[in-house]
């Protein structure tokens, strides 16, 4: 699937819930879902900062696209990153770059969290998007490398 895709089956999901005790609830419960991450992701070199309670964001490429692992000790931040993992994870970097979150003000989420969550949920996207620009920088100058038995003149 598609980041917009995603997305819309994230809109269309919550749209089942009216009240908002009841998406918080379903945040809640896509967090406990996440898989559990490595011990060695929870240091201070994966931990988010702009966060109010701890989180820890990880990402691995694998062929071409960027896998996220992530954890936090508080259950709705665990759910706003299960969210958002499940619209980036397996994507490439030029799909999480060019795509923004839309789907966070069209379930309404951006008007029902604290000051301190809404910047905890924007310090998230802001990680992932860093974990892509840095990936594709990497990839970039993987492709415009010489191969040894060139005359120096990198690829096109």
């Amino acid at each position: 699937m598609t980041v917009s895709e995603k997305q819309n089956e994230i809109v269309k999901e919550f749209e089942e819930y009216i009240e908002w005790e009841d998406r918080y609830k379903h945040i809640i419960e896509l967090g406990r879902a996440l898989p559990p991450i490595d011990d060695s992701t929870r240091t201070d070199k994966y931990k988010l900062s702009g966060c109010q309670s701890q989180a820890w964001i990880n990402a691995k490429p694998q062929d071409g696209k960027i896998f996220f692992e992530a954890d936090s000790d508080a259950a709705i931040v665990k759910g706003l990153i299960a969210i958002l993992i499940r619209v980036y994870s397996g994507q490439t970097p030029d799909e999480i770059i060019y795509n923004p979150p839309f789907f966070l003000s069209k379930i309404g989420i951006d008007k029902h969290l604290s000051p301190t969550r809404k910047n905890g949920l924007a310090a998230m996207m802001k990680q992932i998007q860093m974990y892509a620009v840095a990936f594709k920088s990497i990839n970039n100058k993987r492709d415009i490398q010489p191969k040894p038995d060139d005359k120096g003149e990198p690829e096109k």
